[in-house]
């Protein structure tokens, strides 16, 4: 097809109008390749080789206006949307911003990140990865949504359509954000238009509120205040204050909107969905409930709509909302890096003034006396004429009282410094103000019940580690080890609350060893990439298929075969570390501990579970006992098993059959595909009692019971005792000679085998 004239569709815009209607020029192919011209200029700069088909049709009584599958974007150029503006320029500015629109789906939405979301929330997980919780509110939601989620296999299609919808707003927010940065032109200016026409037909807080009065849930009232400052960077409050719930409710979730709105990443911006899932979740339960009781009286009214057809309808009664794009692709790649600008960073700005504000009611109240506003010029009630440099708070506060608001970012005071005099001041007296009165800082109680909060959510996550601990013991003592262990005491040792400074330590070590780990992670990211989309590989020397395109070449590699897509089997690792008094020597304990660092980080920043424990023994009255040392688990409660890992030292003897036992058993109830457990260990197997021939006969029975149990087995010798330790683990024997390599040789046992 030859391209289009774009002079020739200006000029029947302009002069030809009156002798084309509105549904042949809006449902003709030319305005269709006009605009496929139009995306194929502006996104040259991605160097996007895949061409976009537009498709415009003309059906008034439909109610989808747009959408796109990442291979065709659809227009139904009849809907009210369009038709209700007058004027067919004005109607085009508003096809071409439905336009803009879905191109930015096309060229920025993650939509395989969001099909993952939805598959996770099916399997009962977060993803990418859990919500923040902040505060014992936040861990009572999260518990009450998975509650919530497996009761009912209805329950769980309602929640993964609210939270596609919620992403859904949030993304709107985020692309038309890049286009309107990236495409100032044509596109920029028809998304504007039909931004404005947008927010235009958004109701006020107080219009919602009246309309929850006629049936409407409040639910569908955050989700719309969500959408306005999402896409728009404000809030039609109307007559309601700043304290209204829905606002408080928004208020409360801005900044990680913001932060969503400009990130690149769509993992960000689904664990923000994750985040309002578990902040929102009393509204949305009620809202499901809600929507189950109209599905259930439209049924018995006659009707035959289904639970997801019911809550898709109100979903899609949100003002300036749109449908969430469909395709199997990530978003084309940046030519360079860096975070984008708001492209309504001003209503932004002032609407976090307004959430910020100490009393929004009082801001708000347009019948404040004028008494009120001379008795406190500098306040947030004060008059709009004065000055910024009036209005702002001093050293830094919230209002002119002078006090500051407090934070937990804070540093603190001036550090520390050799000074060389004093001053000397002379005179002074002792007077009495008898004008003080106490100053308004409103914010104290709330500051108070954050500290509480934190108090409240660390005494829960040391409770739940407690608990978490007596388990742990419980199930150590109802494995049997056999009768060489008979009567040797097993203890679980793990740190219930990871103080600060097991954190610091990890910070200022950590840098360069999750460099390592990054570094290990990219090789399989792309192989792991290849695998699952699958592709030709050509340039082969024999095979079934000639390459036409290679027969010129003189080297024979004029062969190709097809890849057929494939998943990578599922794969969960654990890794016990030999914590015995010889490992001090050479920094063997200390390349062990970095290497579980690395390992752990792999692992995490691939979704693959792993376990991380540490084995010794301790001397108490009734002899040795075992001692494992649980440092990572495959389920967390507080995300510090990384600085637990701070806590790997040498310390006694090794009764290596008994905590391998332990370990190999709480690895062989995972349900992946693929268990490897890793043994790092310095010499034989040496306790009271316990070694020589008969300890390793143990070893090698333990190993070979869970061989066939699935387990692999890897044992990592950085010891002297490297024959000995081949000759119990047989081709588990994995040889470290250079200390320097056991990171990267451990990472490369699970790499290996996630490339099967």
């Amino acid at each position: 097809m030859a391209r289009v004239n774009h002079k020739l569709v200006k000029q029947r815009l302009n002069e030809q109008r009156s002798k084309i209607s509105d549904r042949q020029f809006f449902s003709s192919r030319l305005l269709a390749g006009h605009f496929e011209d139009l995306a194929a200029a502006q996104t040259r700069r991605y160097r996007y080789n895949r061409r976009v088909r537009v498709n415009l049709y003309w059906k008034p009584r439909e109610k989808h206006v747009a959408s796109t599958d990442n291979m065709f974007v659809r227009i139904n150029t009849g809907n009210s949307l369009v038709t209700k503006v007058k004027g067919r320029e004005n109607r085009y500015q508003i096809v071409c911003g439905l336009f803009a629109h879905e191109l930015g789906h096309v060229l920025y939405t993650d939509f395989l990140a969001a099909q993952t979301h939805t598959n996770y929330l099916g399997s009962g997980r977060w993803y990418p990865y859990p919500p923040d919780l902040k505060t014992t509110a936040d861990a009572r939601n999260e518990k009450a949504f998975w509650n919530y989620v497996k009761t009912d296999p209805k329950n769980l299609e309602m929640v993964q359509m609210i939270a596609h919808h919620i992403s859904n707003v949030i993304e709107d927010g985020y692309i038309e954000n890049r286009m309107l940065n990236n495409f100032p032109g044509t596109l920029g200016y028809g998304l504007e238009k039909l931004r404005e026409q947008h927010f235009e037909h958004i109701e006020t807080v107080t219009q919602m509120i009246e309309s929850e009065d006629e049936g409407k849930h409040i639910f569908e009232s955050i989700l719309q205040i969500m959408l306005s400052y999402a896409k728009f960077g404000e809030i039609k409050y109307g007559d309601e204050p700043l304290s209204d719930e829905r606002i408080q409710a928004v208020f409360g979730l801005i900044t990680d909107i913001d932060s969503a709105l400009l990130s690149r990443s769509g993992k960000d911006r689904l664990n923000v969905v994750n985040m309002v899932l578990v902040r929102c979740w009393d509204y949305i339960e009620s809202f499901c409930e809600e929507c189950k009781k109209r599905q259930e009286e439209a049924v018995a009214s006659g009707g035959s709509a289904s639970l997801a057809e019911t809550l898709s309808e109100v979903l899609g009664a949100i003002a300036g909302g749109s449908e969430m794009g469909e395709g199997s692709s990530t978003p084309v790649p940046e030519a360079s890096g860096g975070s984008e600008e708001s492209a309504t960073a001003g209503k932004r700005a002032q609407t976090h003034a307004d959430a910020d504000s100490e009393d929004g009611a009082e801001e708000t109240d347009s019948s404040q006396t004028d008494s009120e506003t001379e008795e406190n010029p500098s306040g947030s009630g004060g008059s709009d004429n004065s000055s910024d440099e009036d209005a702002a708070p001093i050293d830094g506060g919230s209002s002119g009282s002078g006090k500051q608001e407090t934070s937990d970012t804070e540093q603190g005071r001036i550090p520390y410094h050799q000074s060389e005099s004093l001053s000397e001041p002379v005179g002074g007296s002792v007077e009495k103000n008898e004008d003080y009165e106490r100053e308004h800082y409103d914010s104290a109680a709330a500051d108070i019940e954050r500290l509480l909060d934190k108090m409240a959510e660390k005494a829960a996550c040391e409770q739940l580690e407690n608990e978490r601990i007596q388990e742990l013991n419980d199930v150590a003592q109802n494995i049997s080890y056999g009768n060489i262990h008979e009567g040797v005491p097993i203890r679980i040792n793990r740190i219930a609350s990871v103080d600060e400074e097991l954190m610091e330590q990890y910070d200022a070590i950590s840098g360069p060893l999750l460099n390592i780990s990054r570094q290990l992670q990219k090789s399989l990211l792309k192989q792991l990439k290849e695998n699952r989309r699958g592709g030709k590989q050509t340039g082969l020397i024999m095979g079934r298929r000639l390459d036409a395109h290679a027969l010129c070449r003189n080297d024979g590699k004029v062969f190709y075969k097809n890849n057929l897509p494939n998943e990578i089997p599922e794969l969960a690792v654990g890794l016990l570390l030999d914590e015995s008094g010889s490992m001090c020597s050479c920094d063997r304990c200390t390349y062990a501990r970095a290497s579980a660092i690395i390992l752990y980080d792999f692992c995490q920043s691939l979704d693959i579970p792993v376990m991380v424990y540490g084995h010794s023994t301790d001397y108490t009255d009734v002899g040795n006992t075992v001692a494992l040392y649980s440092y990572a688990e495959f389920d967390g409660f507080d995300h510090d098993d990384k600085y637990r890992m701070m806590d790997i030292a040498a310390r006694g003897s090794n009764r290596d059959g008994a905590a391998l036992r332990f370990v190999a058993e709480q690895l062989s109830k995972r349900p992946e595909a693929v268990k490897i457990l890793i043994l790092v260990s310095d010499g034989q197997p040496a306790d009271s009692g316990y070694g020589g021939s008969a300890a390793e006969e143990d070893l090698r029975g333990i190993k070979q019971e869970y061989q066939r149990k699935g387990i692999l087995f890897v044992a990592a010798a950085i010891g002297d005792d490297k024959q000995n330790i081949e000759r119990i683990y047989g081709d588990s024997f994995l040889d470290i000679s250079d200390l320097n390599q056991l990171p990267t040789k451990l990472t490369a046992v699970v790499k290996r085998h996630v490339r099967v």
